[in-house]
């Protein structure tokens, strides 16, 4: 549970931090920051948590670990605030509100600390209360850079009585078990301890609830898809229909009679009398190539939803396993990470280069699918020794084989390059194209070219036919790459 009211100023009373100095910020997570102040000469670390049941502020000797990455929050009060003396700290009335002004040279600064577990949040603002940053950036409450913080009104009729402060005696005892000379524990040092025990536990548990929320929603929106892709693969189903109406078509194409849009024929299958829908305008091999055209589409269609339904399927798997493994972690550090790398928009994720790769059987392919992302793949991911693949004669997208030394690029990777190739290109429709590769060393910029366009040297030929098997495989190794 949070500090409640009275505790925090029972906190706020030891601490006396009027006339310290911030000497240093560390924000070593999303939820927690840590004040280095010093006063008389006397170093006080102030840690400062917000996550959800586990609001506090207080002292502590614990190493503060700094975040692998400088976050935001933590650079901007760096920028502003290091250095500055901190000129009062009390908080407002009993609303678990804490207010901190600092003067940095002609400065003034308000730096509020909200301690409610439902909305905490740390916000830097001037002394009017106008907000520089915050902690969290929330639109909805208007806690954003520009905009007018509105402190709370105390509660004259809140009394303070029915929030007492906890004692926590039974870690005084085992202090005093461990220490029997020492002088009793400040109340800052029994919550320092308290909370080291438990607040995992406690931000483990608020944790778990965010993962039950984002597992159900996503679960649902993929299953949805899942259904709509199976509903779309029964509808081809029938695709021999077409073909089959085709053949009838030109059995009975005699019966035309250029007027009527129907032909009324026996299947020779059932011995049935059917009705084809037909263009009387067409003759009937006309009619026909129609009805064979539908057929192929529909088979074609019929395979890639198979492709795709096998891939929603995979999806769902793996949300199901990751939702176990959150489920069994007990480090909540390691839970926030999982549900932060999952929860961000797919637009949003850092691309370590432009276009797509695929790993195939220890061979990187990188492919880029316009004239920016060739000539950034170009210029700052490939080198001499890398492979260069693309199609003849058509507009389309360069495909990279990055080298391993002291092996020979595999028939088996230069076929899916060359597929690859072929798919993003304007060679896709005709299924089939010529192709020719060399190493990057041996590739040169046109002068005054186009961008991204260069001339290859010491060339060979490759002549390949879409193939959507291969394709379909390595959309799969895509997407399983997706899922780490």
């Amino acid at each position: 549970m949070s500090l409640n009211c009275n505790e925090i100023n029972v906190i706020l009373d030891e601490l006396s931090l009027e006339g310290a100095f911030i000497q240093d910020i560390i924000q070593p997570g999303y939820d927690t920051l840590a004040l280095f102040t010093y006063k008389n000469a006397a170093p006080t670390t102030i840690l400062i948590c917000t996550a959800h049941d586990a609001c506090r502020i207080n002292s502590t000797r614990r190493k503060i670990t700094r975040n692998d990455k400088p976050l935001r929050f933590m650079e901007f009060l760096k920028s502003r605030i290091r250095g500055a003396r901190i000129d009062s700290c009390v908080q407002i009335g009993l609303e678990r509100v804490i207010a901190l002004k600092l003067s940095h040279g002609d400065e003034r600064f308000i730096l509020y600390i909200r301690l409610w577990s439902s909305a905490a949040n740390i916000l830097l603002c001037t002394e009017d209360n106008t907000i520089l940053d915050s902690m969290y950036r929330r639109p909805a409450k208007n806690e954003t850079t520009g905009s007018a913080f509105i402190p709370p009104v105390p509660d004259d009729s809140k009394s303070g009585k029915e929030w007492p402060v906890r004692t926590f005696e039974e870690i005084q005892e085992q202090y005093n078990v461990q220490h029997p000379e020492a002088a009793p524990l400040s109340f800052n040092e029994k919550v320092d301890i308290w909370y080291g025990e438990h607040a995992r536990t406690l931000s483990r548990e608020s944790l778990l609830e965010q993962a039950e929320k984002w597992y159900n929603v996503t679960k649902s929106r993929r299953t949805a898809a899942l259904e709509n892709l199976k509903a779309k693969q029964s509808v081809f189903l029938n695709a021999g229909q077409y073909k089959h109406q085709g053949d009838l078509i030109l059995s009975y194409g005699y019966l035309l009679d250029g007027k009527s849009d129907h032909l009324e024929c026996t299947d020779y299958n059932t011995g049935n009398t059917v009705s084809i829908r037909i263009d009387p305008g067409k003759n009937a091999q006309e009619n026909a190539a129609e009805y064979y055209t539908n057929y192929h589409k529909a088979q074609s269609g019929s395979e890639q939803l198979a492709h795709d339904i096998e891939l929603a399927e995979k999806q769902i798997a793996a949300l199901d396993k990751m939702y176990a493994d959150i489920q069994h972690e007990q480090n909540p550090v390691r839970i926030e990470q999982l549900l932060r790398h999952d929860s961000t928009p797919q637009q949003q994720k850092k691309k370590t280069h432009p276009g797509l790769s695929y790993t195939v059987n220890g061979w990187y392919l990188l492919v880029g699918r316009d004239a920016n992302e060739n000539d950034d793949l170009l210029r700052h991911y490939v080198r001499g020794p890398d492979m260069w693949i693309h199609v003849r004669d058509f507009p389309g997208g360069y495909v990279f084989i990055k080298n391993r030394p002291g092996k020979t690029v595999p028939l088996d990777i230069l076929l899916d390059a060359a597929n690859l190739a072929i798919y993003y290109s304007k060679a896709r429709k005709s299924g089939k194209a010529d192709l020719y590769y060399t190493q990057v060393k041996h590739l040169r910029r046109a002068k005054n070219g186009p961008k991204g366009l260069v001339l290859p040297t010491q060339e060979k030929n490759l002549c390949v036919e879409l193939d959507q098997t291969r394709l379909n495989l390595l959309d799969s190794i895509r997407q399983e790459e997706e899922f780490k």
